[in-house]
């Protein structure tokens, strides 16, 4: 970049200011205009979506949710989940980043002051001498005090600075978004967990019963009840239970596994944590704010109204490099080569050198650098977009689906009831001599079938509960200051001129 400079030690710096604003008209950026445009909660359809949907003022979650799922071991799991994890850490040490930064960005507003000294002695050669006299030594003491500050006329300082406060707070925030996903993860995790531990009992219990047939049908076969054929098919019954039964065994082994990574532990972490209990689903509730209270209530969402805010303050920076910018710079101190006379009025000096600075040619950096400023911003926007349209749709997909299993769990729970019904009947005529074994085990086939599928869908409706406070921002409550920033207030970005 090419930037005319006035330098002086004489002239008052307000006259060297009005030489520069002058000048002020050679490069400028007319014509860089934003295009990114916040969408409005409250535009986005959500009305057939959420009828017939109970509301609530209370329905928000809680801080700690998961508790309402009634499951102790699963409150510590959580707990030492988020002392643990990995993904917090990582969580954390990007927050200390972007807080690092923001300090520095505040230490560029201050002025720069540091002292220096030394002494230097050397010897004079012959060929160096004017008289030709060589061999000469002399040493050259220095003790000096160096003040530098840039002044920030038009704010471009305050503006970054206040860019990287932006990102540091999205960054902490993000904590809270890690937070959030870890705990639902963990529970989803401990709840597929109980859900592997009940499919083993079945397949277990399907493994028990194949082979009772399989002993049965082989008395059978030997007197001559049933045939060859007929003994094969129990055969074929009794391997697919036992595939079905290790088939669990590997998903309860993943299972424990999954959940023992999720704690920041070695798998064995895993088979230390007994067999969870029956979760209880929270009710299907809406908050009566939603959607407008969403904004305030899912980190991620405050999150990228921050880095929206953040871009509008690099622009506002960005501009400023197309002003004049004022430096004062000065020096006082000591010179001398006697020792006594390091201090004495012949040996001292000083200097002040204000200057100014302001691009006239430069090729079309700077108009490059606030257009991609320009565009920073306007993919900031896009990404808030992009995160309240599918918030929105996580929490109309998660009811939509709680929904429709809850009428299956209701079609289910009719079926198992009647295959049970069928089953103590089928036991009854055994009891009584008027039925056959074989009735028995096969009715009894279907029962267990009935049951796995109705565990299926109690386990389905526990991981959408969770999957619901985590749509709703798992209680998540945000400043005031957070309401303030991105696109919920008019920026000084989007009008540029």
């Amino acid at each position: 970049m090419n930037r005319l400079v006035v330098r002086t030690s004489f002239k008052p710096a307000f006259l060297m200011l009005a030489f520069a604003m002058s000048l002020a008209g050679c490069a400028n950026y007319q014509g860089l205009v934003t295009k990114g445009m916040s969408l409005d909660a409250h535009s986005l359809q959500t009305a057939q979506s959420f009828k017939d949907i109970k509301l609530s003022p209370a329905a928000w979650p809680k801080s700690e949710w998961w508790k309402s799922l009634g499951d102790p071991q699963l409150d510590r799991l959580i707990a030492e989940a988020l002392r643990d994890s990995p993904d917090m850490q990582i969580a954390s040490a990007r927050a200390h980043q972007a807080s690092a930064a923001a300090y520095a960005a505040d230490a560029q507003r201050t002025p720069i002051l540091d002292a220096e000294g030394g002494v230097s002695r050397s010897r004079l050669a012959a060929d160096q001498s004017p008289t030709g006299e060589g061999g000469t030594y002399s040493t050259v003491r220095n003790l000096d005090l160096n003040f530098n500050y840039t002044f920030d006329l038009w704010g471009g300082q305050r503006a970054t600075w206040e860019a990287a406060l932006g990102q540091a707070r999205a960054a902490e925030i993000d904590q809270q978004s890690a937070r959030l996903t870890l705990a639902a993860n963990v529970a989803r995790a401990y709840s597929d967990l109980g859900q592997a531990h009940a499919v083993y009992d079945l397949a277990a219990d399907d493994l028990k019963r194949t082979r009772q047939m399989l002993e049965l049908g082989n008395r059978r076969l030997n007197s001559g009840i049933d045939s060859r054929f007929q003994f094969q098919q129990t055969q074929s019954l009794e391997a697919g239970s036992e595939a079905q039964l290790i088939d669990a065994q590997k998903r309860l082994r993943s299972a424990k596994i999954s959940l023992a990574v999720l704690l920041g532990k070695g798998p064995d972490r895993g088979d230390e944590i007994a067999r969870p209990s029956v979760l209880k689903p929270s009710a299907v509730a809406l908050p009566s704010s939603l959607p407008a209270q969403l904004l305030g209530r899912r980190p991620d969402l405050v999150a990228a109204r921050w880095r929206v805010e953040a871009a509008s303050k690099t622009i506002v920076a960005g501009k400023t490099n197309f002003y004049p910018n004022l430096n004062l710079s000065a020096a006082v101190g000591s010179e001398s080569l006697l020792g006594d006379a390091m201090f004495g009025s012949a040996s001292r000096f000083f200097n002040i050198a204000p200057a100014v600075s302001l691009p006239i040619f430069d090729g079309g950096r700077l108009r490059a650098d606030l257009d991609a400023r320009d565009a920073d911003y306007d993919l900031a926007v896009a990404q808030y977009n992009k995160s309240l349209v599918q918030a929105l749709g996580d929490v109309s997909d998660t009811l939509s689906q709680m929904r429709s299993i809850s009428r299956q769990i209701e079609a289910q729970q009719r079926a198992s009831d009647i295959a049970k019904a069928s089953y103590d009947t089928a036991t009854q005529r055994f009891g009584s001599g008027i039925g056959n074994y074989v009735d028995v085990l096969t009715i009894e086939q279907q029962l267990l079938q009935s049951q796995r599928q109705l565990a299926d869908l109690t386990a389905e409706r526990i991981d959408l509960s969770i999957q619901l406070m985590q749509a709703l921002g798992g209680g998540f409550q945000s400043s005031s200051a957070d309401q303030n920033a991105g696109p919920g207030t008019p920026s000084t970005a989007s009008q540029t001129e």
